[in-house]
Formats: structure tokens, C-alpha cells, sequence
């Protein structure tokens, strides 16, 4: 009996031990006992030679095929943006505008072709007599929309940095368009519910609906009049789409509704190539888009005011609630203040002072981190730094060629399907990129974005945009491309996907199918997909004084995971929606 007793005492005690010793290995919170973990890689689609990712399995196809044919990865990036005009019409376009991040050889640049407002636009354009914002005004129809840059940027960004001849990078797209694709059962779910939409346009409604009646999944896609205008961009170029027939008819249909392009504000158009933003988190070089675009900013704003934080291991069991509630608390109240900022500092800096390097500098990050205490502030409290003197329906895709040069690129309609209006004879939907703009200072966007002075109304201004494309180092080498549509949510859509690699070693798949949560200041609550915070810990951020919602899935992160001391590329498209990554 002594014996037994004795035997379990002795059993006990080492479970004890074990258990002890296992929680001080395995706690984050214990830095020095924490083992070392390297980046997961491992994901569902590898090749060694390339990779592409986009919201359209025909477009990551035509990528793929561009990259096998010898070329590199911005070839494969501008094929793949005409692709995605045709088969990805809820957001691809060419009638819209984007953001692209280029790692070529040694250097990393942007080109900015973000759309901007016509000429004849006005700063009150969409208030009423009683200075009331009009939002069915900024966003479907005719005067939603601004003057696209997608064909000038893609074809400034081949020109510059492709390998290719317009001819070759276009003709995939063209067969597409001309004799049609099989149409996914997602395609076809989201033209049939976007019915109403297309039938108030008949240049719509004679593409994006069958006869009047609505598409099934399985029959043939066919664009006739998009063929027919990429075939003049193949042709003559920039002057394809700007002058000549392509010109005509989209100010033919602003004529015919209300809208005010015209053929000297597309003549005028002209992209621009800008330096990236950039920071280094935890050894990574990160490059993202600066201005117009607010998501570069904001991304490197919080990587920095998180980089000294304890962050703790989700999958974790020793890890208490406490201390994953307090870690939420700092991040949700680090979004509220990035996304204060954005509100009063940024828009087009052709137009506006922006304070760059005091926004993306560590010591900022700091000072705001510093403001953050034990409970939520709200968000009336939060005010926007004082220095010293973007739909839904975006589309990201990024890629990678054999010899490490990678791009990544957000473009955009803006809403899905844009303004809904598509260029009579032309094909193409028109972008209601206008809403973009702080229509009325301090009022919301479609997004429940607020804007201030920064991003009034101005001719010939570029709109503020939530696109965040990016593109990581590690010691000078590719390691990660990464962006994500979602309006608003897009900036912490890539901030969590990077943070799952880097802090949480997820695996590529993992980190960007993990559900997500954002908070964007105003409106006051959390938002959260279902999963995305362990119901405890909620509890705990609720007892702090954090509203929280839930919401339906956002972002469709497309993003590539390099291993490149093996020369090794991992690609994985969002499980929310119905894209395809590619190797070879």
C-alpha cells in the first residue's frame, strides 16, 4: 500500500515537473525560455521557378503562362491586369485605377495610376441646396466616376520595367474576351445578384445580364466590344484607350448620362511613379504604397506600434486570457489612432502636405502607443496627431518570377462593378471612384470612412485610397508579396496576414484564412469575422469598453511566401473567395 502510495507521489510529481517546465519553455511571455521558431512555409500551392495569385483562376492562368514564356514578373503582372478586366468585371478593370509595388533587380519602386477627378468637377458636387451629401450621386452612375489610370499605369509599368511586347502581354485577354470563358458558379452569383444594378444602364444590361434574364454557371462569357478595345490597346498603346475610338465613346456615354469626363481630362491623364513607404519590423524590410494611397502608411504605422509588444502565441494553452485580452486592447486602440490619422493627414500629395516621415517614424509610434491605458478611449477622445509644419470589390494580385523580382498590385472599381455603368461599344464598366473623395468633410464614405480637408474634392486630384500593396525583404531577399481588397479593412486585412507569419509562424494558407478583426475608429465598434477572437477573451475587451459586431467575411488577401535560401515559393488565394495561386 506504502508502495503504491509512493508510486503515485513519485508519478504525480513528475507530471508537476513536466507540466512546469513545459509552460516555461513554451510561454511567449517568458522571452528567454521561449524557443526560437522559423517561418512556416509550408502551404498548399509551391513551385520553384514562379508563382502567381489572383481573385480569377483564368487570370493567374494567363500570369503563369506569361512567366513560362520567358517573362518577368511585371509582364506577367500587366497581362494579368487586362485578364482580370475580363474575367473578373467586379473589381478588374480597365475603366478604374491601381496601386503597384515593383521589386526589380535592386530596386522597389510604385507607379501610381489611381483615377482623378475630371476637370469640371467642383467641391460641393454631391451636396445638395442644403449642403447635404448625396451619396446616390458619388456612388452609380455617370458622375460617380473618375478619370481611369489602369491602361496608362499597366502599360507605363511594361514600357519601364517588362520584357515583352504589348502584343504578346494582351493576347491571352483578348482570346478571353473574344470567344469567352466558361463562367464560374461565384461570377454568376454575383452578376445575377447585382440584377437590379445592371438593368438601370442598357450599355449594362446588354453585357452583365442574358437577354434581361439572369446567368447560370457553365455557359459561355462572351465581350465582343471588350475584345474589340483591348485589340486597339495592343495596337496603338496608350493612345488606343486615351484618343481616337476608345476616347470617343467614353465621353459619348458621359454625355448621355451625367457625366463630366472629357476628352482633355483623358488626354491628360499620366501615372506616376513614386518611392515606397517603407519601415523594418523585426528584421524585415517592408515596402508599401505612399500617398494618394493611405495604406501604406497606416500598415507601417501599426507594424511599428506593435514591434515591442509581447505578443502572444493564440495557439498558446499556457497563455492566459488576460494576457491575449490586454494584447487585443493595444492593437484595436493602435487601429482607432492610425485610422484618426488618416482621417485629418492624407490624401494626393500633389495637392496636399503630407507628413510622411512623422507618420511613419518609430518615435510617433511610440507616442501614440504611449497614449493607449487599461481601458478602451473612445473614439471622440482620439484625436488625430498634430505635427509641426478605399469598395469592397477591390482585386489584389501578386507575383513572383524565377529571378526573385515580384510585384504586387491592388486595382479597383471601387464599389462592386464600380458606378454600373458600362462604356457603350466599348465594354467596360466605368469606376465610381469619385465617393473617394471627403464629399463632405468629416461625413463617411460608402465605407464609413471619414475624411477631412485633405481629401476634398479638387480637379485633377487623385482620390485617398485604402489600397495597401506590399512587398517584404528579409536581408535583401524576397520574402513576401502580399495585398488584399476590402475597402477600409483592406490596411488590417495585410497587417494581420503579416503578423500571422512573422509573430504567430503560421503557414501561408493558415495566416491568411484565419478569420480577422478591424477597427477603423468610426464607426465606434469592433468589427470581427466569427472565430477571429476566442470568446473569453472577448469578454474581456467588452468588459474594457469595446463595442463589438460581427460581420459577414472581408478581404481576399493573394499572397506569396518565398523561402528563397531554398528557392522555394509558396502561393495561396483567400478561402473567401474563389481565385487560384500557381506555381511552377
Amino acid at each position: 500500500m506504502v508502495r503504491k502510495n509512493l508510486g503515485f507521489l513519485v508519478t504525480t510529481g513528475l507530471i508537476v515537473l513536466f507540466l512546469y517546465y513545459a509552460s516555461q519553455f513554451n510561454n511567449p511571455l517568458i522571452g528567454s525560455q521561449k524557443k526560437k521558431v522559423d517561418i512556416n512555409y509550408s502551404s498548399d500551392v509551391s513551385g520553384t521557378n514562379g508563382m502567381v495569385v489572383s481573385a480569377s483562376r483564368y487570370a493567374s492562368e494567363v500570369g503563369v503562362n506569361i512567366l513560362q514564356s520567358g517573362g518577368n514578373a511585371v509582364d506577367a503582372a500587366v497581362a494579368m491586369g487586362f485578364a482580370l478586366t475580363v474575367t473578373y468585371p467586379q473589381a478588374g478593370n480597365i475603366g478604374g485605377g491601381g496601386f503597384m509595388v515593383i521589386k526589380i533587380k535592386d530596386k522597389v519602386t510604385t507607379i501610381d495610376y489611381r483615377e482623378k477627378a475630371p476637370i469640371g468637377s467642383t467641391r460641393n458636387m454631391f451636396l445638395n441646396e442644403k449642403g447635404d451629401f448625396l451619396p446616390e450621386k458619388s456612388q452609380v452612375g455617370h458622375l460617380s466616376a473618375g478619370v481611369p489610370g489602369s491602361v496608362a499605369g499597366l502599360l507605363y509599368a511594361l514600357e519601364k520595367y517588362g520584357s515583352m511586347t504589348r502584343e504578346d502581354v494582351l493576347a491571352q485577354s483578348i482570346k478571353l474576351a473574344d470567344d469567352g470563358f466558361d463562367m464560374e458558379e461565384k461570377l454568376a452569383e454575383s452578376l445575377n445578384s447585382n440584377y437590379d444594378l445592371f438593368n438601370k444602364f442598357p450599355s449594362s444590361r446588354k453585357i452583365f445580364t442574358k437577354g434581361g434574364l439572369k446567368y447560370t454557371a457553365g455557359e459561355k462569357f462572351v465581350q465582343k466590344d471588350l475584345a474589340n478595345t483591348l485589340k486597339l490597346i495592343s495596337v496603338h498603346g496608350k493612345e488606343g484607350f486615351y484618343s481616337g475610338i476608345t476616347a470617343e465613346l467614353i465621353v459619348k456615354e458621359m454625355q448621355q448620362g451625367t457625366g463630366i469626363i472629357t476628352k482633355e481630362d483623358l488626354q491628360n491623364y499620366q501615372p506616376i511613379e513614386r518611392e515606397p513607404v517603407r519601415t523594418n519590423y523585426k528584421g524585415y524590410d517592408v515596402y508599401s504604397m505612399p500617398p494618394p494611397s493611405s495604406g501604406g502608411i497606416a500598415l507601417i504605422q501599426l507594424l511599428n506600434m506593435i514591434e515591442n509588444e509581447t505578443i502572444p502565441d493564440r495557439n498558446d494553452v499556457y497563455n492566459g486570457i488576460k494576457d491575449q485580452a490586454n494584447y487585443y486592447h493595444t492593437v484595436i486602440e493602435n487601429m482607432k489612432r492610425v485610422y484618426a490619422d488618416r482621417s485629418e493627414h492624407l490624401g494626393d500629395p500633389d495637392f496636399w502636405k503630407v507628413p510622411v516621415n512623422e507618420l511613419t517614424s518609430k518615435d510617433y509610434a511610440k507616442k501614440r502607443r504611449n497614449e493607449i491605458g487599461d481601458n478602451a478611449t473612445p473614439p471622440n477622445e482620439i484625436k488625430p496627431g498634430v505635427f509641426v509644419k478605399e469598395s469592397d470589390q477591390t482585386t489584389h494580385y501578386s507575383i513572383i518570377d524565377k529571378d526573385g523580382n515580384m510585384v504586387s498590385v491592388t486595382t479597383t472599381l471601387n464599389n462592386t462593378y464600380g458606378s454600373g455603368v458600362v462604356v457603350e461599344g466599348a465594354g467596360f464598366l466605368l469606376n465610381d471612384e469619385m465617393d473617394d473623395f471627403a464629399s463632405k468633410p468629416g461625413e463617411p464614405n460608402m465605407f464609413g470612412l471619414i475624411g477631412n480637408e485633405a481629401n476634398a474634392i479638387v480637379p485633377g486630384k487623385r482620390m485617398l485610397s485604402s489600397m495597401t500593396p506590399t512587398i517584404i525583404l528579409k536581408d535583401g531577399n524576397p520574402f513576401m508579396v502580399v495585398g488584399s481588397p476590402g475597402g477600409g479593412r483592406i490596411i488590417t486585412s495585410v497587417f494581420t496576414t503579416i503578423v500571422n507569419i512573422i509573430d504567430h509562424k503560421m503557414s501561408l494558407d493558415s495566416a491568411i484564412d484565419r478569420p480577422r478583426f478591424h477597427h477603423q475608429w468610426q464607426p465606434e465598434y469592433l468589427q470581427y469575422e466569427a472565430g477571429a477572437i476566442d470568446e473569453e477573451v472577448m469578454a474581456k475587451l467588452t468588459e474594457k469598453g469595446h463595442p463589438v459586431k460581427q460581420i459577414s467575411d472581408y478581404g481576399r488577401v493573394e499572397g506569396i511566401l518565398i523561402d528563397w535560401k531554398n528557392k522555394k515559393y509558396y502561393g495561396h488565394s483567400d478561402r473567401r473567395g474563389y481565385g487560384a495561386a500557381i506555381g511552377y
